[in-house]
């Protein structure tokens, strides 16, 4: 059995990502999409992925970052046509924190759904507390193909709004969490092939490793909790998650 983890941020792992790729691959993760979040987090992304080839690198402008779209945007457009890229994002919208205004994140999520489309890459949506913004900016631009809202805070509702979309939609370890009722709702309507599974480590470690610094490895344990809430063997979710983020990421694992 082996797991994909969708979306992790190597660069802050405390251990580096070395180490934790060690320990991922030990506990039979043979895949992870590192995540960039600003022009340097994107750097990064791609530098670990040509140390490792089971590394696929995204380049990106978070909405917490989106204040910073004047200053980086150029070189994050030549950043994401690098062969190596596998999609734009993460971006979108966060309006439980404000670290950058709503116009600017709008500017940035827009900016990076056309930047998707143009390059034919897969487009990675954060949103948080940000649900209608987050629909209308997509109906207005238009989906790309390939479009995953990665960890999944919504509830049946949302999870309906987006799969509609044609979009699927990966679930971190929250949906292990014990007030995460609505999140482990959604996932029992997702369908197998629209699932995937990710840490976005170092964040949102899974039971048992609450309190802790996430990693990859755990990957794993955040697959168990998703098949229990989905409904679905653990064989199966791994099964489906990895050939669904090969899919999506054009990833050649």
């Amino acid at each position: 059995m082996s797991w994909f983890d969708s979306h992790c941020h190597l660069s802050s792992l405390a251990d580096g990502a070395d180490v934790a790729l060690e320990r991922a691959r030990a506990a039979g993760v043979d895949a992870v999409v590192c995540v960039g979040t600003d022009l340097a987090t994107s750097r990064d992304a791609i530098d670990v992925a040509a140390r490792h080839g089971d590394v696929a690198p995204t380049v990106g402008l978070h909405p917490h970052d989106a204040s910073r779209f004047g200053a980086e945007w150029d070189e994050l457009e030549v950043l994401a046509a690098a062969p190596a890229v596998v999609a734009v994002g993460e971006t979108g919208f966060d309006l439980h924190y404000r670290h950058s205004s709503p116009d600017e994140q709008e500017v940035a999520f827009r900016a990076q759904i056309r930047l998707a489309h143009r390059l034919g890459r897969a487009l990675v949506i954060h949103t948080r507390d940000a649900w209608d913004d987050t629909f209308r900016v997509l109906s207005d631009v238009g989906v790309p193909d390939r479009t995953v809202f990665h960890c999944f805070t919504g509830g049946p509702d949302e999870a309906r709004r987006a799969l509609a979309l044609g979009a699927s939609l990966s679930f971190s370890g929250i949906v292990s969490f014990k007030n995460a009722d609505e999140v482990r709702a959604a996932a029992a309507l997702t369908p197998l092939d629209r699932m995937l599974v990710e840490t976005d480590a170092p964040y949102l470690a899974p039971v048992p490793h609450r309190g802790r610094d996430n990693e990859p490895a755990w990957v794993v344990d955040v697959g168990r909790a998703l098949a229990t809430a989905a409904g679905w063997s653990v064989d199966d979710v791994a099964t489906a998650t990895h050939a669904n983020a090969v899919a999506l990421f054009a990833h050649p694992t």
